[in-house]
């Protein structure tokens, strides 16, 4: 017997919307996507030894980010490019260490190779090792201080963030260094664009971390931003920062 026509488009929506979210499982983990790695920490009791780092971030805790933070390893930091990225980690194979339950971190820093020492003693976070240092209260969600290090399973998950996405205006006239942050979905921001109220849209170039750079004159002019994440999806936040903006000042747009 003929399915009726309106039953056909019931699965058809019933399968685009599995293979969405199958897709959304793949870009971003599910149970069965976990990676293997390892974790050591770092920054202090109060995460205060964390703060600035190569992400450019500045104040952890006034950014939004708090102490659950990581330093990724070459392998894993992408030349800055992975700055934002989330990750939900586990620890796991080490009974005597472990702790139950995850963590789940905001990459904000890189942690340098160390040539200079074995890739299982010292060298954790020499290439191609994926290795995450967590600042020192998330570690301890997830395993005990005296461990020092341990084995984790990790997976990339989309970041949750309150309010919009922040751009703080650095530098001066003709070179302006935007710092985007509190970026939720897939976090990490890979290419940007600015508009001034009496311009079109034009790229912004990666200068180091998240901060982005144009080299043109936009003082006393509305300024809108165009962010687009790894996972391709861009916002766009309209005259966030109004004509008599000033260097040093953080305006609050849209989200993902």
């Amino acid at each position: 017997m003929a399915i009726p026509a309106d039953s056909s488009i019931v699965y058809l929506l019933l399968f685009f919307f599995f293979f969405f979210n199958y897709c959304l499982g793949g870009a971003y983990g599910d149970d069965e996507g976990w990676q293997g790695g390892h974790a050591t920490f770092y920054g202090g009791g109060d995460a205060s030894g964390t703060m600035g780092g190569a992400c450019g971030y500045g104040n952890l805790y006034s950014q939004g980010y708090g102490t659950n933070t990581a330093a990724l390893s070459t392998a894993l930091f992408n030349n800055g490019l992975s700055c934002g990225a989330c990750y939900k980690l586990k620890c796991s194979n080490d009974p005597k260490w472990c702790l139950p339950g995850t963590i789940t971190v905001t990459a904000t820093n890189f942690c340098p190779p160390n040539p200079a020492q074995p890739n299982d003693n010292g060298g954790w976070c020499n290439p191609p090792l994926q290795h995450f240092d967590l600042a020192e209260p998330a570690f301890l969600h997830i395993a005990q201080y005296k461990a020092g290090i341990v084995p984790v399973s990790f997976q990339r998950v989309r970041c949750v963030k309150k309010g919009g996405i922040r751009f703080t205006i650095n530098g001066h006239s003709y070179f302006n260094l935007v710092l985007i942050s509190n970026v939720a979905g897939a976090g990490d921001v890979h290419a940007v664009s600015i508009k001034g109220s009496k311009t079109g849209w034009q790229p912004l170039s990666r200068n180091w971390g998240q901060n982005w750079q144009s080299n043109s004159y936009l003082n006393g002019q509305s300024l809108s931003f165009q962010v687009t994440a790894s996972d391709g999806i861009t916002v766009i936040s309209y005259d966030v920062a109004p004509s008599d903006w000033q260097f040093g000042q953080t305006f609050e747009g849209s989200q993902f």
